[in-house]
């Protein structure tokens, strides 16, 4: 047994150096690449989280100048809007109050017309009994003067 134990120690005073030369290669790998590959990553997550903290702030930003524009486009139409039916309004308006004045402009004339075919049929009615009146006394002279013979149509015709 103290064979194997010598054995052992040989082994272990042989792998001394191997293990020293892992431990100072594993320092130096520590120091070397690990730590600035870590902080190298460290970076690149914070630059990927604050890339995208400001990806969602410039959307949130975005939103809010979608929304205020669709508010001040809502605002202009609904202006618009509002001087159309003002304008429709206006016309209307207008159009109204020359209907009114044609319709009384025409009423006038109606009753200009009225009146002038009133004097005119009054006119003619005077007219008329004057006539009458000489027409009858023309018959009533003819009829007096005629013989009392039965006459002719041709004799009648003169």
């Amino acid at each position: 047994m103290p064979d194997l134990v010598h054995q052992l120690g040989e082994l272990f005073l042989g792998a001394v150096p191997v293990v020293l030369i892992v431990v100072v290669f594993y320092l130096l790998l520590r120091s070397l690449f690990f730590q600035p590959l870590l902080k190298v990553m460290a970076e690149r997550d914070a630059r990927t989280l604050g890339a995208q903290k400001s990806a969602e702030a410039a959307q949130a930003a975005a939103a809010e100048k979608i929304r205020q524009y669709e508010e001040a486009l809502k605002q202009a139409r609904a202006k618009v809007y509002a001087e159309q039916e003002a304008a429709r309004k206006k016309l209307m308006e207008e159009r109204a109050a020359f209907l009114k004045e044609a319709r009384a402009k025409a009423a006038a004339e109606v009753n200009a017309a009225k009146e002038g075919f009133d004097k005119e049929v009054t006119v003619a009615k005077k007219e008329l009994e004057g006539t009458a009146v000489e027409l009858s006394v023309e018959i009533a002279r003819r009829v007096l003067q005629a013989p009392m013979a039965p006459a002719s149509p041709a004799s009648e015709a003169q």
